[in-house]
Formats: structure tokens, C-alpha cells, sequence
């Protein structure tokens, strides 16, 4: 077995150094390199933490699986088309944004942005007496043989009229959005299977997430 390389903070040496977006090089060894890409200033870069706070530390961003459940109707999975600028193309996708630094302020963190991402990005008010959140994962990995950053996942039911809701304007900065997907459960099968949205477009591993949460009913148990 490999002897784990020893990751520091005096071994870290910023190459890039922007607003939404960092690089840093990992020197984990004498003449040995590995780049991080990240969202993460120098001093809250995951590779150097000790064990201890990584367990507790907070996602930078979180992905929300939302669910519409009403009465007498069959339940539908909530999507949108948003621009992803690194593909260049409007991508299926599941309401999402990165905590903001006042979240980890409250009780929980993930829900409380959870429920602004909610908002921003499809025009509903989460209203508590109706619907329900909870967390599927704390923390996930997007991409870690690239970037540290990380999402938490979460599940949205909304029981709530939504049909006069809908509504992207709340949309900040570079956000750009194209509608949205209401989709049923063999909707989600079908998407899955064939690995490509509606608009013959591949799709991100969180999208993939919530269609099959929501297509194996895994959130009916809980």
C-alpha cells in the first residue's frame, strides 16, 4: 500500500487567484505537483485539513431534488434549462447556488440555502406548513481528481399550488435560464436511460442524482 502524501498548507502555492474560481498547486512530495482547482481561498482549502474538520465541514454549494406532490395528481420531478457557460449550451438541471457566508449562521446551513436557491431560480416561496426539506447527502464531491468543491444534495416536496409560481426572473448575475421541465417518473426513466435531456444534451452528475432519486422513489421512504 501507497504511503499517503503529506498535504500542508506551507506545501500550497497559489496560480491563480480570481473571484469565483482559484488554482492552487498541491507540492506534496520534492518536485512533485498536483493542481487544484477551486472555490476556496488558501486558508479553507480542503487538502490540508486536519481530519477532525474535514467531517465538519460545510459543502460550498447545494443541489436541490424538488418534487411536486399534489392530491390527485401523479407527482412531477422540477427542472430547468440553465446556461453552463464552461459547455457553452443550456443544460437540464436541478435549482442550485453556492452557500452564502451568513448561512453558516443558522440551524442548517444547506436547507437555508436550499430555500433561497429555491426561490431565486424557480420563483417559489418554501412555505413549511406544506412542504417538507431534508437532506439526502451533507456533502458530495463533484469532481475530486480536479477541484475540491462540493455540493450538498437535498430534497425539496412541494405541496403547494404551483402552477402560476413558476418563474425565472429572480435569476442574479450570470445566471441565464430557458424554462423549465416538469417531469413524471417514467419521464425520468426515460431521460436516464438514454443519458441525453429533451434537447439531445448531455447533463451533470447532480441532475443525474435527483432523476434517479426521483425515479426509484427513494424519497417516498423517507
Amino acid at each position: 500500500m501507497s504511503k499517503e502524501p503529506n498535504i500542508t498548507k506551507e506545501c500550497v502555492q497559489t496560480v491563480i487567484d480570481k473571484k469565483f474560481i482559484r488554482m492552487f498547486d498541491l507540492q506534496y512530495a520534492e518536485g512533485k505537483h498536483y493542481f487544484d482547482a477551486t472555490r476556496r481561498d488558501k486558508e479553507h482549502l480542503v487538502a490540508p485539513m486536519p481530519e477532525s474538520e474535514f467531517k465538519a465541514m460545510l459543502p460550498d454549494a447545494v443541489s436541490c431534488a424538488v418534487i411536486i406532490e399534489n392530491k390527485g395528481q401523479e407527482p412531477r420531478l422540477l427542472l430547468s434549462y440553465e446556461f453552463r457557460y464552461p459547455v457553452g449550451r443550456f443544460l437540464l438541471g436541478v435549482p442550485a447556488g453556492l452557500l452564502d457566508p451568513e448561512d453558516s449562521d443558522c440551524e442548517n446551513p444547506v436547507h437555508t440555502a436550499a430555500i433561497r436557491e429555491l426561490q431565486e431560480e424557480t420563483g417559489i416561496v418554501f412555505n413549511p406548513e406544506t412542504d417538507s426539506i431534508y437532506t439526502i447527502n451533507p456533502l458530495l464531491f463533484s469532481t475530486p481528481g480536479m477541484t475540491d468543491e462540493s455540493n450538498g444534495l437535498v430534497c425539496i416536496v412541494l405541496r403547494q399550488d404551483t402552477t402560476d409560481k413558476l418563474d425565472q426572473s429572480g435569476a442574479l448575475g450570470q445566471e441565464c435560464f430557458d424554462g423549465f421541465a416538469l417531469l413524471t417518473r417514467e419521464d425520468a426513466k426515460r431521460i436516464l436511460k438514454s443519458g441525453l435531456d429533451d434537447r439531445g444534451h448531455f447533463y451533470s452528475v447532480y441532475t443525474w442524482a435527483a432523476l434517479m432519486y426521483f425515479a426509484t422513489d427513494m424519497w417516498k421512504e423517507l
